[in-house]
């Protein structure tokens, strides 16, 4: 009968200490063991994060030394002077212009779905068509009027609208500025802009832009423990984006009907036909759930935009010298231009 289970001999061959299976492997005199640090990955994340912060720290001192190099050449610009406002200026256009040129391919595939609805599923699946059918090119069909366009309209819009929040304010006296604030922001970005037919969507979009930032901006600093003044350059450029990202979700619930009836009109608009007429005609087609196709897709597009564009004119106000937008504002004493 065949035995099931080792006898006590084989039991003492292999467990014996001068059996070949429990002996040790023997070790050079003159080596040392060296332990295996434990949670590796732990560590290199935190060499990774210190590099990081390190890199960061000498960014912001090379952009300081920048900044006060070009005020130092250029002069204290005082608020309020004609040469902080053509700053403002400059610096809505490099806010606008470089950001909707990035999102080019966004807007591209956004038109595209307002316009037919079942042309593509989703973004990938549309930028994968137009790569096999176009190109990469295609991809950015129409980035150089886009960055000529948007670069002026950013220059309007942040020029302009530093130039009449400080009139309209400087009219209704310091008491009614403070008091009606926020009338005076939706007044400085409405009153200046627009042109037949896009004022449905501008005129919303703008004023929304502009005055749900200031008022989310402020109450963020007043939520936050400190002054305004108390915050360096990287925290007071990350309010400005957060507070620009929920004014763009915002700016895009506002004037998104319009603005899907704008491309709509641009693509289906028959020779001669009167403009009421064609809104009516698509309004019929579509109806009013077809005034919200594409939402989500340009929330995401917007309150990104709206996020960078605030956060690079911010920092090239704080560049320039000159204080954030929003929160509590500075003494209004225009100095000489």
């Amino acid at each position: 009968m065949t035995i099931l289970y080792p006898t006590q001999r084989t039991l003492f061959d292999v467990f014996s200490p001068q059996s070949p299976f429990s002996k040790p492997k023997a070790q050079n005199a003159g080596s040392s063991t060296t332990r295996r640090a434990p949670f590796m990955a732990w560590s290199v994340a935190e060499d990774a994060k210190s590099k990081a912060g390190q890199l960061s720290d000498e960014a912001v001192k090379e952009y300081e030394k920048a900044s006060a190099k070009v005020q130092q050449k250029g002069g204290q610009l005082e608020l309020y002077s004609a040469k902080y406002f053509a700053a403002c200026t400059f610096g809505g256009l490099l806010a606008c212009g470089v950001t909707h040129t990035a999102v080019t391919p966004l807007d591209l595939v956004k038109c595209r779905r307002q316009v037919d609805s079942k042309l593509y599923k989703g973004n990938f699946e549309a930028w994968g068509k137009i790569m096999r059918s176009e190109g990469f090119r295609g991809i950015f069909t129409g980035w150089g009027p886009t960055f000529w366009g948007y670069s002026v309209q950013g220059a309007l819009k942040y020029g302009g609208y530093e130039y009449f929040k400080y009139l309209y304010a400087d009219l209704a006296g310091e008491e009614n500025a403070k008091k009606y604030k926020t009338s005076l922001y939706l007044a400085a970005s409405a009153l200046y802009k627009g042109l037949y037919p896009l004022w449905g969507r501008q005129i919303p979009y703008t004023m929304m832009k502009f005055a749900s930032f200031e008022t989310i901006v402020a109450a963020m600093y007043n939520y936050l423990p400190g002054e305004k003044s108390d915050y360096g350059t990287g925290a007071q450029t990350a309010v400005a984006f957060t507070g620009g990202y929920l004014a763009g979700i915002l700016c895009a619930i506002v004037s998104h009907p319009a603005d899907v009836m704008v491309s709509k009109l641009n693509a289906n608009r028959q020779p001669g036909e009167a403009f009421g007429a064609a809104m009516g005609r698509i309004y019929k087609d579509i109806g009013f759930m077809g005034l919200w196709n594409g939402l989500p897709v340009r929330i995401v597009m917007i309150g990104t935009l709206t996020g960078l564009q605030w956060m690079i004119y911010d920092s090239f106000k704080i560049y320039m010298g000159f204080p954030t937008t929003g929160g509590p504002e500075p003494e209004k004493k225009k100095a000489e231009a």
